[in-house]
């Protein structure tokens, strides 16, 4: 009775499999592309059938050749194997001939997920390991233990600024690759751990290679130079279990050491404990494993009390090691559980205490202010997005939406997300902008409070923000330095409003390109107050627990207490970065820079003003020469290291509205107290780094 069951299970389970295989085979015919022949399912060619392969599999071909994008770039396909599920791509930066040739992208093991979830229909594409089946023992019953099997390893390129001769792992790739004239460039293979790494390296780049030849001891740049052109191979195996597997309630899809894939139940670990699969009368097999369990359980149980952990006797005592390590300790870890739970209820208690004092915090306040703007319902917000569905942007502090009002104006929506600040953020962004009235000012239309929802609804800015115009080479203004100029004007009247205009001194303490937003007539509003604090107008210095701001435009004080205190001139020092970035189209640290001195944009500029050169900055007309060099000079001034030697906001709208006969040329500016950097930045690799 118990073989024909068996055999009734096996038959009911190799029926689905055989099912589940017919459904892998496709009918539509192989594409072609250049030397790639054997395009057929899951892959497909740009341009076949909709019905024809998976479109997440898709393949381009570019003047005859099979292009897979893969992470944003685009690889050339060498071969597609079906048998073992594997496709070969090579970098096209990567020529044979030209041993300096490099790789063009940055492509390591962390941008692929080898989790296998059969279950997840939108489970990564590609992996680069396999799970594959090899047999193993328990108690004189086989077994199968599955074991990832990596498919590609990768090389490693360093940038050292000194030379290394005494580390076996890095290999000297002079004379073919050198990034830096006064640096060292070493490749490594396979992983580089802690130890290896030696002070005043950087990794530069991080390809992938299936030659597996790089696992030999001994071996130059060449060869390494012959892996790369080789390519490198990634797994589809998880779609291809997907396919075969589909309707199977076992989802142990493994690749056995005959390349076959199966997904059946039974010889693996279910029908393998009952040893249908060898052939062993199974009477005597589960005498064997009866008696082998209580012998194992008993020596492998005393012994463990002993406080030995490994056995190789008989059996090797595997089910006794179990009983040892988990039956006796069974109460103290309950007792560990019960104290877990309560405190995790804990956890929630106070997680819950701390949000309703938050909500209560924001109530408080909404109670007693006086607010122009309109308080809206949480039904109001999503009848104005018309149910969320046109996002603007997201960042940090929520996602913005794109919404219309019931008398017509369009707004945008700020959703704020989570707040670790006792709802601080949201306080300040009302208290601030909520307030106050300026062209160049974002308006706050109304705003939302309904629990834990929260929300600011501002007037829509078509323009978007100042990042995307003046960083982007692609984008769909292009604004010439005029309009760049008087934009500039427009965000320092604003921010001279917020210092000096109102009530209340209010600082930004986040002014940057990105909170500059632009309206149809290209006027430029300061918005995004999340930060921002409210002091007397007669406090020339303020208080604060902690820097604020984003690094790139913070002010040094708010580093540095040695600078000067903490005030308004925080927000000039930020003006003046933006002002420079505005001037030069880019960011002010660029480390891709052809030359050192060039790095920091401020030390640059700062070389041609000083000796009365003509700026060479592109598309500045004759005209507009004027209105830039006033601009860097301004923005030179508004950036000195420390806070009395900046101008104040007001002063800035009148250098800028002012002739430039009446500026002066302000000192160098520099980065650090105490220290002057020469003007060729000969920053080492770990400084970079760090920056």
């Amino acid at each position: 009775m118990w073989r024909e069951s068996a055999l009734l299970v096996i038959l009911l389970f190799r029926f689905q499999q055989i099912s589940a295989t017919k459904h892998y085979v496709h009918s539509c015919l192989p594409s072609s592309c250049g030397k790639v022949t054997n395009i057929t399912h899951p892959f497909r060619l740009k341009g076949d059938p909709d019905r024809c392969g998976d479109h997440r599999y898709e393949l381009a071909c570019e003047n005859n050749v099979t292009i897979l994008s893969l992470y944003s770039g685009k690889y050339h396909v060498q071969a597609i194997n079906y048998n073992n599920f594997t496709i070969r791509v090579v970098d096209p930066g990567v020529r044979q001939s030209n041993c300096s040739s490099i790789p063009r992208y940055f492509l390591s093991p962390s941008n692929f997920s080898d989790t296998y979830n059969y279950l997840d229909i939108d489970m990564d594409a590609y992996q680069i390991t396999q799970e594959r089946s090899e047999p193993t023992y328990f108690n004189h019953i086989r077994m199968y233990e599955v074991i990832p099997k990596p498919v590609s390893e990768h090389v490693v390129f360093m940038n050292c600024n000194h030379s290394v001769s005494d580390n076996g792992k890095y290999v000297d790739t002079a004379p073919c690759v050198n990034w830096h004239s006064k640096g060292y460039t070493y490749a490594i293979a396979g992983d580089l751990i802690s130890e290896d790494l030696e002070v005043g390296c950087n990794v530069k780049l991080v390809t992938p290679t299936s030659w597996w030849g790089l696992r030999t001891p001994q071996y130059s740049y060449s060869e390494m130079h012959k892996a790369l052109a080789y390519g490198f191979e990634i797994s589809w195996m998880n779609r291809a279990c997907k396919d075969i597997c589909a309707n199977s309630m076992d989802r142990s899809c493994i690749w056995d050491t005959s390349g076959r894939v199966d997904c059946s139940p039974n010889c693996h670990r279910f029908l393998s404990i009952l040893s249908i699969c060898d052939g062993t009368p199974i009477w005597y097999q589960l005498l064997l494993y009866a008696r082998d369990t209580i012998y194992t359980a008993w020596i492998g149980l005393v012994e463990t009390l002993k406080g030995q952990k490994e056995f190789d006797g008989f059996g090797n005592n595997k089910l006794g090691l179990i009983i040892g390590h988990y039956v006796l300790p069974s109460f103290l870890l309950g007792k560990f559980f019960f104290g877990m739970t309560l405190f995790i209820a804990l956890l929630i208690y106070k997680w819950k205490s701390r949000h309703l004092s938050m909500y209560e915090n924001i109530e408080n306040y909404l109670e007693h202010a006086n607010l122009m703007p309109i308080r809206y319902s949480y039904k109001e917000i999503k009848k104005m997005t018309g149910g969320f569905k046109d996002k603007l942007g997201e960042g940090g502090y929520g996602s913005v939406f794109k919404g219309k009002l019931s008398s017509g104006p369009y707004v945008a929506i700020k959703m704020l997300g989570k707040s670790t600040s006792n709802g601080q953020d949201f306080i300040s962004e009302v208290a601030t902008i909520g307030r106050i009235h300026h062209q160049n000012i974002v308006k706050l239309v109304g705003f939302c409070v309904e629990g834990s929802k929260r929300a600011l609804i501002y007037e829509f800015m078509p323009n978007g923000s100042l990042d995307k115009i003046i960083f982007s080479k692609d984008g769909n203004i292009h604004l010439s330095y005029d309009e760049i100029y008087h934009i500039s004007i427009g965000i320092a009247r604003g921010i001279a409003y917020l210092h000096h205009g109102c009530e209340m001194q209010i600082l930004h303490f986040d002014i940057k390109p990105h909170n500059i937003l632009l309206d149809g007539k290209l006027t430029p509003k300061v918005s995004d107050f999340g930060l921002a604090k409210l002091y007397p107008i007669d406090n020339s210095v303020v208080t604060m627990t902690g820097a604020r701001g984003t690094i790139g435009y913070m002010a040094p004080e708010l580093f540095y207490n040695n600078i000067g205190r903490i005030s308004q001139k925080a927000d000039v020092y930020s003006f003046g970065m933006l002002l420079m970035e505005m001037t030069n189209k880019r960011k002010n640290l660029n480390p891709h820079a052809q030359h050192s001195s060039q790095l920091y944009l401020p030390f640059w500029i700062y070389k041609y003003i000083g000796k009365e050169k003509d700026i060479d900055i592109e598309d500045v007309k004759e005209e507009e020469k004027e209105e830039v060099k006033k601009m860097i000079i301004v923005a030179l001034w508004c950036i000195q290291l420390k806070p009395n030697d900046r101008p104040t906001m007001s002063e800035v709208v009148k250098m800028l509205e002012g002739d430039i006969e009446s500026l002066k040329i302000p000192p160098k500016p520099t980065l650090f107290p105490d220290e002057t950097m020469s003007s060729d930045l000969s920053f080492t690799s770990s400084s970079n780094s760090s920056m």
